[in-house]
């Protein structure tokens, strides 16, 4: 396979359509194109299928109508656009979301993919990102409308990423597109690291929006549960980091609670 024909394909988990559950653009309907792989491990993730590749991915064939069909693995350009335009009736969504895994192990795709995901439709493009890979978010900069990055706390997510995300978000903020920041808390949240991140964020611009997202419940890998924080310490939080940030909102897993995927 030449190197060329290889950045045509990729590695697809499902592309479907359903109401945007986190962050900036809760509320709204989305095609969701969920890419495969990702190269954190974060303790709460809930979706540690979409970490690896696997041989098939899940097409929805009618928008929000959960028909869905499987397909071989890696997809082509060509197959994605159409799956695209099959999902893009009129007037129905509101943006296309770029999600995982981590969409960005995809850059050179979707360096290809975008320019012509843009001659297909005028729909917004948002990528959701683990935010600590500035060089392959540069690739695709310029064809982004808003970009939602997590800030990974050390003591929740067990990851370590301040530099990068600290160099992804002046990317965001020199590129002067939209961008906010989301943060996982759970009960085990250290304080110190909010305010850690609310420096970072201030300090490149503090009118980013933060969302402080408790986390889902779950069982971790070490059988130890992760729970979320009690509404002392999220109003403590809260407080802590408005210090340094303007907008820092509160805001669970919506589409958890309305069972979209």
């Amino acid at each position: 396979m030449s190197k060329l024909s290889k950045y045509k394909t990729a590695n697809l988990i499902e592309v479907f359509s359903a109401i945007q559950g986190e962050g900036l653009n809760i509320g709204t309907r989305q095609i969701f194109i969920r890419f495969a792989m990702c190269d954190l491990r974060c303790h709460y993730c809930d979706s540690a299928h979409t970490w690896y590749s696997s041989d098939t991915c899940r097409i929805e064939q009618n928008p929000g109508k959960r028909d869905f069909a499987t397909y071989p693995n890696p997809v082509t350009l060509d197959s994605l656009i159409s799956w695209i335009r099959q999902q893009n009736q009129p007037g129905l969504h509101d943006s296309i979301s770029l999600t995982g895994g981590e969409p960005l192990l995809h850059a050179a795709f979707l360096q290809e993919f975008l320019p012509q995901l843009h001659q297909e439709t005028d729909l917004p493009i948002y990528l959701e990102t683990g935010g600590h890979r500035p060089s392959q978010l540069k690739m695709i900069l310029p064809y982004l409308d808003s970009i939602g990055m997590d800030i990974k706390l050390p003591s929740v997510s067990g990851e370590l990423k301040w530099e990068a995300h600290q160099e992804f978000l002046q990317l965001c903020a020199e590129a002067k597109v939209e961008v906010f920041g989301k943060i996982i808390i759970s009960e085990a949240t250290n304080p110190q690291e909010l305010e850690q991140a609310a420096t970072l964020i201030a300090q490149i611009n503090p009118q980013i929006p933060v969302f402080l997202q408790p986390v889902t419940p779950l069982a971790s890998s070490d059988s130890k549960p992760i729970n979320p924080p009690t509404p002392e310490q999220v109003l403590t939080w809260q407080t802590l980091m408005k210090k340094q940030i303007k907008q820092v909102r509160v805001i669970p897993q919506t589409h958890k609670m309305i069972d979209q995927l």
